[in-house]
């Protein structure tokens, strides 16, 4: 069977395009793997599987360097082979809402979406009414891919959502944004980390082991997301895939996947084999 191709480059549809750098179609690739094999592996197992985009953007994002025009995450998860059963997209932007929610409606109208124009971390009572019900006789397992600007999206939204079995894949800015702004994090009044992290005892943590510098920092972060991702019952994945810039080869964003059940564990592997390269975070 052909592989999917997640690389999917469109026409200036006249509509809002956010431009993005061209790391971003290394972000859109893995994205794109993760969704395929998600859907077709799960969908043996599962009657219903529900895509939820937290940061949805427009749908399309141009390319700076090259000026090409691609679908992004959001509809990239819609041009699946085997499409999820339902989509919830979030956007708080009105412009990107607006185009997003008009390419949605010309181009997918045969699939089952909702497009939210909210804030996904105070609207999340509404994000889970989105949620088909689900009992016995009809399974339901949701996939939340979360692409934040920066550390913008706090804990308490995904133990909210994380509280019945829901599968993650986040993308941690903690290069281009922890990294770069630790001056203005490690300050007491400011609450970025803490809301991030959910813990208001964060810098008394990091300081813990003699770490309170700077390139101890990133390292701090990961580790303490992780060991909190296992607090709320998801196995301990040791792994992420790497995103780097294209132009000094820095590290800037690392995707993570979360999973509560054992196949998601297997699904992992699958991932390892169909999307390259597979790093160790570096620090």
């Amino acid at each position: 069977m052909k592989k999917f191709n997640p690389i999917i480059e469109v026409k200036d549809d006249g509509l809002f395009i956010p431009e993005v750098r061209s790391w971003s179609l290394e972000k859109f690739r893995l994205v794109g793997c993760y969704c395929d094999i998600f859907t077709s592996g799960m969908n043996k197992f599962w009657d219903q599987l529900v895509y939820i985009d937290l940061f949805s953007g427009a749908g399309y994002s141009r390319i700076t360097e090259t000026k090409k025009v691609y679908r992004s995450s959001s509809l990239i998860a819609m041009s699946l082979p085997v499409p999820f059963s339902k989509y919830i997209l979030c956007e708080l932007d009105e412009n990107r809402y607006n185009a997003l929610n008009t390419r949605v409606k010309r181009d997918f109208k045969h699939l089952n979406v909702d497009v939210l124009n909210c804030d996904s971390n105070s609207s999340i009572e509404k994000i889970i009414s989105c949620i088909p019900k689900y009992g016995k006789g009809n399974t339901l397992l949701p996939f939340c891919f979360v692409d934040p600007y920066s550390l913008s999206l706090n804990f308490s939204t995904i133990t909210n959502l994380g509280k019945n079995l829901m599968d993650f894949l986040i993308l941690q800015a903690l290069h281009m944004d922890a990294n770069r702004n630790f001056d203005k994090y490690i300050k007491e009044e400011n609450q970025r980390i803490t809301e991030y992290l959910g813990m208001k005892n964060w810098r008394e943590a990091f300081e813990k082991n003699g770490t309170n510098n700077k390139k101890d920092f990133v390292k701090f972060l990961a580790e303490q997301y992780q060991e909190n991702m296992v607090k709320l019952g998801y196995l301990e994945n040791p792994l992420m895939h790497q995103i780097r810039s294209s132009e000094k080869n820095l590290p800037l964003y690392y995707l993570s996947f979360y999973s509560k059940h054992k196949r998601g564990i297997d699904f992992f592997k699958k991932i390892e084999k169909y999307c390259t390269p597979q790093l160790k975070i570096e620090f």
